[in-house]
């Protein structure tokens, strides 16, 4: 993968290709362009090292691509707002509309369309930086917001969120990175494993906007308390949360016992490979998307199809349509507050967990 494939200019600004290395010789390709994951590399059980990341080899891809988020930051607002609109003390803001007359991720120009200041600190640091205007995306408040990428020598990319603002505001930041850990592009995840931390979770409606409720997973489908083949119960459409996601698209409450406590959010696991991914996080909730809208018109790197649930997403994130359901976790942020939150994709083997 060459930096030169991805140095273009959108909008006046210069976009990149960042590159980082542990001591182990693991890396993690990083654009500006959105903020986007282009790459991670991780090993098998035999130490034969893949790229478990859907993505492109060149800016050209993402530009063009029919599934837009590829390894994306996500925000102001990562999922999504119900009819656009939400309520800050007595004033009504409006977003653009671009998800089944919903706002998704921000709106049409949300973060990940956007070209963030980078700075690669060293071999295994890389600060990302973006004001957001006032009003931008029908947002309130001036948002200044940082983002650390960290590739440690335990293989884990952690990424670290900052955000100030000098409005009150709402905010929702999240990587939306697909990962296959048989490799990106090598077919489907249905027989991969996954176990998520999570004894509850937010119902969705048919247009996946979360309905206020606090469901149980247990007796249902959506029980990954145990790690369990994702393909399982994949394709239950007469559970109405099945059919109304087309598969996995829920968000999970995390096990914790405070909010904002650093804890294990899931686990997911390749049997073939032998490849572990743990995802850890500040975060109360996490996204488990499975890929069901790959529809394999992109072709991505090594010229491989991104078919459909060729990849699984882990977002962890506050709840979905948040600033609308009072009983969730606030996503609002003042301005005398700091926004932080931290968020580990670990890498390991069976092999290892076994020792």
């Amino acid at each position: 993968m060459k930096a030169s494939d991805f140095q273009t200019t959108i909008k006046g600004q210069e976009t990149d290709l960042y590159i980082l290395e542990n001591s182990n010789g693991m890396q993690a390709a990083i654009t500006n362009y959105g903020g986007r994951v282009v790459s991670i590399t991780a090993p098998d059980n035999d130490n034969n090292w893949k790229d478990v990341v859907l993505g492109f080899d060149n800016i050209d891809g993402y530009l063009n691509a029919d599934e837009i988020y590829f390894g994306c930051l996500a925000g102001r607002y990562a999922n999504r707002i119900a009819h656009g609109r939400f309520q800050i003390d007595d004033h009504e803001y409006e977003l653009p509309l671009n998800d089944n007359g919903n706002t998704l991720h921000g709106g049409p120009d949300g973060f990940s369309n956007v070209v963030w200041n980078a700075t690669k600190l060293d071999a295994q640091h890389l600060m990302l930086q973006y004001t957001s205007q006032d009003m931008e995306m029908g947002f309130p408040g001036c948002m200044n917001v940082k983002v650390m990428y960290v590739l440690d020598n335990n293989n884990s990319l952690r990424i670290d969120y900052t955000a100030s603002t000098n409005k009150k505001t709402v905010i929702n930041l999240t990587n939306h990175a697909y990962f296959n850990l048989s490799g990106a592009g090598q077919g489907s995840i249905e027989n991969q494993e996954l176990m998520i931390n999570a004894d509850r979770y937010t119902p969705i409606d048919e247009t996946m906007i979360p309905t206020g409720e606090i469901g149980s997973v247990k007796g249902t489908p959506l029980d990954f308390t145990e790690s369990t083949t994702i393909g399982k119960r994949i394709n239950e459409m007469d559970n109405q949360q099945i059919a109304n996601g087309c598969g996995y698209d829920h968000n999970f409450i995390i096990n914790k016992s405070a909010l904002t406590d650093f804890a294990l959010a899931a686990r997911a696991a390749d049997p073939q490979s032998g490849r572990v991914l743990e995802v850890y996080t500040t975060q109360p909730g996490i996204q488990f998307y499975s890929g069901n809208f790959l529809s394999g018109k992109d072709i991505g790197k090594e010229g491989k199809s991104y078919t459909h649930r060729s990849a699984f997403c882990l977002e962890t994130q506050h709840f979905p349509d948040s600033p609308n359901h009072p009983n969730f976790p606030s996503t609002v942020l003042k301005p005398d507050d700091i926004f932080r939150s931290f968020t580990e994709f670990h890498f390991t083997t069976t092999n290892q967990i076994e020792k």
